[in-house]
């Protein structure tokens, strides 16, 4: 696989948050200066000096401590990822302390590394019965908060028909999973995403006339053994399965998924089908999510 054996050590672990700042953007080496000699007069922390001289607010040094920590934090309007992906760029919002939680939770169950079972699941898929559930949402800034905690995740869109994922990380959509599971391309249709370190995609690639036969196939298989060995976790977005039975082969070569219900929208009895069909493939139910947006 194309992809680290190691998650990517930490950038600024011994940089100062002045240093952190300026490079970012947020403060000019004039006022960088500033606050230094007020750090020195007055004995203060460099953070706690800049916000008295009210050059940096709040999320200015959240930003910072989380750049000296390694912790995945994105400025907005300065990388290419979608604004939706907020685990990337709002790590401290209400949505993400949820993601957060989720993450545990999953990771208590075996899922990604953690627990009794630790690495008993490679692979999780994400599944939905409708269109407009949230599956690609979740998938996308799940894979997010795995990385943070130092996790190496590749994220698939396993819907062939209709892939998203491409455009919500920037990464190029010729050569995804169906020119893989075609055997047109091999691993080089991995793709990293240089600002989230420990992050991989799989695009979905063209749209083949045969999704769910080339989900069928021995190379899907192979696909999630081999990013067994390179990968900490591999997350599946898939299609609807009100329209397609395609997320149902994904869940059995995964072997674990999680459900996305939206609230007032998803009905329960097709979520409670949803649930079955998922034990009758074989693969174990780790979680379900209730969408409020």
């Amino acid at each position: 696989m194309n992809a680290p054996l190691n998650p990517m050590p930490p950038q600024h672990a011994h940089r100062s948050i002045g240093a952190i700042l300026v490079d970012a953007g947020r403060m000019s080496i004039e006022d960088a200066e500033r606050v230094l000699k007020l750090q020195h007069e007055a004995g203060l922390r460099f953070g706690d000096a800049a916000q008295r001289l009210k050059l940096v607010n709040d999320e200015d040094i959240d930003f910072a401590l989380a750049s000296q920590f390694d912790y995945t934090y994105l400025s907005p309007g300065r990388s290419a990822v979608d604004a939706s992906v907020v685990a990337a760029y709002s790590p401290f919002s209400p949505a993400v302390e949820r993601l957060r939680a989720l993450r545990s939770q999953l990771m208590l169950r075996g899922v990604g590394g953690g627990g009794e079972h630790k690495g008993l699941a490679k692979g999780l898929a994400v599944l939905s019965t409708r269109r407009g559930d949230g599956r690609t949402w979740l998938a996308a800034n799940l894979a997010v908060a795995f990385t943070q905690i130092g996790q190496r995740v590749l994220l698939v869109d396993a819907d062939m028909r209709n892939g998203r994922l491409h455009r919500l990380f920037a990464v190029e959509d010729k050569l995804g999973l169906s020119s893989l599971l075609a055997g047109r391309v091999g691993s080089d249709a991995i793709q990293r995403v240089t600002d989230l370190p420990g992050l991989s995609v799989l695009s979905a690639g063209a749209r083949p006339p045969n999704p769910q036969e080339l989900l069928s196939r021995s190379r899907f298989e192979e696909l999630l053994a081999r990013a067994a060995s390179a990968f900490d976790l591999v997350i599946f977005d898939t299609p609807a399965v009100d329209d397609f039975a395609d997320a149902y082969a994904v869940a059995r070569h995964a072997g674990t998924a999680v459900l996305v219900a939206r609230k007032n929208v998803s009905r329960a009895r097709a979520i409670a089908s949803l649930a079955e069909g998922v034990q009758e493939v074989g693969a174990s139910l780790v979680g379900a999510v209730v969408n409020e947006r």
